[in-house]
């Protein structure tokens, strides 16, 4: 058993726990137990005590006495005057009463200097027993040469001829003791054992427990070494933790496996779209090492050029992908539309329309590359004129994008984003496009905070729209 297990730790913490628990109940029934045999104890002593009392309150002289066993209940007679009026038979030494001697001393007569119950308000009428509660110690007291602890309780009585004694009877504790210690004894003994089954319970529920989790983990460990990620781990029946676990696990999984389909998609697509252009510039070299003077060195830039613009897409999008996030601070975004208007020279004319001039966080430059392809895709295909417009609605900073085109059909209005997707239309008009500038646009805005979305224009052809959380902290609107 490896102590840094779950079932480790969760067994020793259960056991000590039931342990300070059994502990602590065993130390309070101990004590209630004492408690309880010492108040057993007490009445014990005090009933033997008032026995005697009543006798004496009767008029029983010391001599006629009839004293309780001593070996159960040791009884001493003492005047106000400490003098030992009546013992028990058998009682060889005490301790804890009001006087240490056991042999009842000689009687001068039946009244003592003192010893009349009217010269004192607090001792008893004449023939009667104190009411009050009686006056407890513990001492000693050897009966028949055996020593034992005893509990004595003191009552006062007042004889008919006014003499007041006090008459000690005692309670044996050995009793009590024996069963407080005979408990412990078993409480200590059945211990052990009591833990041994808690630990055993504890340990073989634990690992029903986690036995799912193991599962859970030997699944994993198949699909790392597998690769296989359309695997998936069990998930069990019950609706505690370890079932959310291995749902969790799964949807991990689901989003790992879609991430790789798409990585592996990219990757086929990039190499597609990296060979046409590799292809035709060394079919071009070729021709003019065997040809020279039918080098074209126009065809060779632009191929040059598509091949850097293609790496430099790649580039971008694997950035994204890989969480690249440069510093954000704010950005208007009505300088940042009106320098790309400024530096471009379209086939069809731009109508700007800036309504507002909200601010965004974000980062200049990827905003206005997402900005950039929007135009440029809405102005390969208007036919006669593409519109620009800046408004803010609710907190939202909303840039439309709309063209005079085709337009794009409802059920490709999605597709179009993905990456290396270029529609029939749109792949006979690109001028070497590889179907990468949408799918960056909705990258770069969605790492903002923002989407962009497609629709159609009022006036025909495609709209698109991106909408962006204004920065009230920059200054916004």
């Amino acid at each position: 058993m490896h102590v840094s297990s779950v079932r480790a730790r969760t067994t020793l913490a259960a056991t000590a726990v039931v342990t300070v628990a059994l502990a602590a109940a065993g130390l309070a029934v101990v004590l209630v137990l004492g408690s309880s045999l010492g108040e057993q104890a007490d009445l014990q002593a005090e009933v033997a005590a008032r026995e005697v009392a009543s006798q004496l309150a009767a008029g029983t002289a010391y001599a006629g006495l009839d004293l309780p066993d001593g070996d159960d209940h040791p009884v001493q007679v003492v005047d106000e005057s400490g003098r030992v009026r009546a013992a028990s038979e058998d009682l060889g030494a005490i301790e804890g009463t009001g006087s240490p001697n056991v042999r009842p001393a000689p009687s001068g007569g039946d009244r003592t200097p003192g010893g009349s119950g009217d010269d004192d308000d607090d001792d008893p009428a004449r023939g009667s027993v104190s009411g009050d509660d009686p006056h407890l110690s513990t001492g000693t007291a050897t009966v028949e040469g055996h020593s034992a602890g005893y509990r004595f309780a003191a009552v006062k009585v007042t004889t008919p001829g006014g003499e007041t004694v006090t008459v000690y009877a005692g309670a044996d504790l050995a009793a009590a003791r024996d069963a407080v210690g005979t408990v412990t004894r078993v409480m200590l003994a059945g211990l052990p054992l009591l833990l041994a089954v808690v630990a055993g319970v504890t340990w073989l529920v634990t690992r029903r427990a986690l036995r799912p989790v193991a599962a859970v983990r030997a699944e994993l460990a198949e699909i790392t070494v597998s690769g296989d990620l359309a695997r998936r781990v069990p998930v069990p029946g019950s609706r505690d933790e370890v079932a959310g676990l291995a749902t969790t696990t799964n949807e991990t999984l689901a989003a790992l496996e879609a991430s790789v389909a798409r990585q592996r998609g990219f990757v086929a697509d990039a190499s597609h779209e990296l060979r046409s252009p590799i292809a035709s510039l060394r079919t071009q070299l070729e021709v003019a090492a065997a040809h020279p003077e039918l080098l074209d060195v126009a065809g060779l830039v632009d191929d040059v050029v598509r091949l850097q613009q293609l790496a430099a897409d790649l580039l971008l999008l694997a950035r994204i992908d890989a969480g690249d996030r440069p510093p954000a601070r704010p950005v208007a975004l009505a300088p940042l539309l009106r320098d790309d208007l400024e530096h471009r020279s379209p086939r069809v004319p731009v109508e700007a329309s800036f309504e507002d001039d909200p601010q965004v966080m974000g980062v200049p430059a990827r905003l206005a590359r997402a900005m950039g392809n929007l135009l440029d895709n809405a102005v390969r295909h208007a036919d006669h004129a593409v519109r620009l417009s800046l408004r803010e609605e609710g907190g939202t900073a909303v840039v439309g994008v709309s063209d005079d085109g085709p337009g794009v059909p409802a059920a490709d209005r999605e597709r179009i984003f993905e990456r290396f997707v270029r529609l029939d239309d749109a792949r006979s008009r690109d001028e070497g496009g590889a179907g990468l500038g949408l799918a960056i646009a909705r990258d770069l805005v969605r790492a903002h905070g923002g989407d962009v979305t497609v629709g159609e224009a009022p006036g025909g052809g495609a709209l698109f729209e991106v909408r962006l959380p204004v920065s009230r902290g920059a200054g916004g609107r």
